[in-house]
């Protein structure tokens, strides 16, 4: 069982704020205690969404704090995870800043990639899906993420920058409905999903599965044509209908020019009534460009799919290492895709993290730092891929701007900066990727990278030699005694660890001596 058995997950997407507080059955299953909704708004540009403006974040705090006091109520852990408004925005780190002194709450952004993988999670759990090759799409204000995922495991993802509240400021600012905006918005959206379409078009898969507000409300419109009373409690989760319908059902949105007239439209959710027009024709062309012949609604989407992930990495499901089995096979699929020297970094791996455990208690080290670790030892060579002078470098590029799937943007982060500094120069503040952490984070990168290097160092020749390691403490320094097979003499690997020890010093406050067996 996890250490919490009430869970708290908060969706905070671009147009709307979803709460949604479960139970923990056990490690597969979990009960909905409560749910809350709140169109915030928070993303408010066009093409970019450069800026949270301030009366955005004043909504936004203002909906996390009732949705902290709902969360306590139940006594909850909370996860809350932000998507396309927050993570393109200048000024996501003020945001993140005063959240969490206002409410408490830590707010992680994820990447398109990672937040296509947590909705699949969540409709895993809604649909009978987990042995179909499916297509999903998920329509949300400020970005649309695709996925083909079968068994659990992800075969296509990609997210790209068109969302509800995003092609409504861009093309119907005033809610009003014009052929001409018509006409431009279509050309648009087909040509950003152009990419999606050449790259999935051909793929065969047995179900269509759309989630969030645009899928649902075209949906209730489906539905609502052909039943004259639809229940209060009525849930649309595992219904179908085809693509007739969806093509239907925007020519009825299109047809009511104002807002006021999109309000009444049977089946319609009035609070979508303002952006449905471009979330209609983004649906619109995704299912026509597709050639998709129907779409299945799933009723859980992000908010569950945190909830499941959070269930799996505290009850440690399916964990390869010490990392997660989804975070050690995108960490993994990275070194291949770089041609990374495997034994080499296998090595040093495993020395970086003996050191760890040895200094994890008396220096406040978590599971997540050890993580971390790991991740950033077995990439920390992967630049040489593009060149050998500046590799560190490079490798900072790479991991930076990589999909490292289960883990959030600033955990990213964390993982690069400590594979940038295994060699050459200290953490400065001078750095401008360091200095964009947070003094708490700059902290853990030093301790991390001052274990890497040493662990690095003493594999100095790529041959492996060092088998084990000793560590002893005494007088303030600590020992290293060196295990190696009968006859071996590890001079340049005591040589590569003691140039590279100053860091290590300087951190963890002991002088670091090398000794063999």
């Amino acid at each position: 069982m996890i250490k919490n058995d009430i869970l708290a997950a908060i969706d905070l997407g671009t147009n709307s704020f979803h709460l949604v507080v479960a139970k923990v059955l056990d490690r597969d299953h979990f009960k909905i205690l409560t749910r809350d909704k709140e169109v915030v708004r928070l993303g408010t540009g066009a093409k970019d969404m450069k800026q949270l403006e301030p009366e955005a974040m004043d909504r936004a705090i203002k909906t996390l704090k009732r949705f902290k006091k709902i969360s306590d109520s139940f006594n909850a852990k909370i996860r809350a995870i932000a998507t396309s408004a927050t993570r393109e925005a200048s000024n996501k780190d003020e945001f993140i800043e005063k959240v969490k002194k206002v409410t408490g709450i830590e707010i992680e952004v994820v990447s398109g990639y990672e937040e296509a993988r947590l909705i699949y999670l969540g409709v895993l759990q809604a649909l009978p899906v987990y042995d179909k090759r499916i297509l999903l799409f998920d329509i949300g204000g400020g970005s649309t993420e695709f996925l083909i995922g079968e068994k659990g495991n992800i075969i296509f993802g990609n997210s790209i920058k068109i969302g509800a509240v995003r092609l409504t400021n861009s093309f119907f600012p005033d809610l009003k409905v014009r052929e001409k905006q018509v006409e431009e918005a279509r050309i648009y959206i087909k040509g950003a999903i152009n990419p999606i379409v050449r790259a999935i078009k051909n793929e065969k898969v047995d179900l269509v599965v759309g989630t969030s507000g645009t899928v649902s409300s075209i949906g209730m419109m489906v539905y609502n044509e052909n039943k004259k009373d639809v229940p209060d409690d009525f849930n649309l989760n595992n219904f179908t209908y085809d693509r007739d319908s969806i093509n239907r059902s925007v020519k009825r949105i299109l047809k009511a020019e104002t807002f006021e007239e999109r309000k009444n439209i049977p089946g319609l959710d009035e609070r979508r009534a303002d952006i449905i027009v471009a979330g209609a024709l983004i649906m619109e062309q995704i299912v026509n460009e597709l050639e998709l012949p129907a779409v299945t609604v799933s009723g859980y989407a992000l908010r569950e799919g945190i909830l499941m992930d959070t269930i799996n990495k505290e009850t440690g499901a399916e964990n390869l290492g010490h990392l997660s089995d989804v975070r050690y096979k995108s960490v993994l699929n990275l070194a291949k895709l770089c041609n990374y020297d495997k034994e080499h970094s296998q090595q040093v791996t495993k020395l970086a993290l003996r050191i760890f455990d040895f200094l994890k208690l008396k220096f406040e080290m978590d599971e997540d730092a050890k993580e971390y670790l790991e991740a950033a030892s077995i990439l920390h060579d992967i630049g040489y891929h593009i060149a050998h002078s500046q590799h560190h470098k490079h490798s900072y590029y790479l991991i930076r701007n990589s999909e490292l799937l289960g883990f959030t943007d600033n955990e990213i982060e964390i993982i690069a900066n400590i594979a940038r500094y295994h060699r050459k120069s200290h953490p400065k503040a001078k750095h401008e990727e360091y200095n964009k952490l947070s003094v708490k984070d700059q902290n853990l990168v030093k301790k991390l990278s001052g274990i890497l290097r040493v662990a690095d160092g003493l594999d100095r020749g790529h041959k492996s030699l060092i088998k084990n390691i000793d560590i002893n403490l005494k007088n303030g320094n600590l020992e290293f005694i060196l295990k190696v097979d009968e006859g071996v003499v590890p001079e340049l690997e005591i040589w590569g660890a003691s140039r590279r020890k100053q860091l290590f010093e300087e951190v963890y406050n002991y002088k670091l001596n090398f000794t063999v067996a």
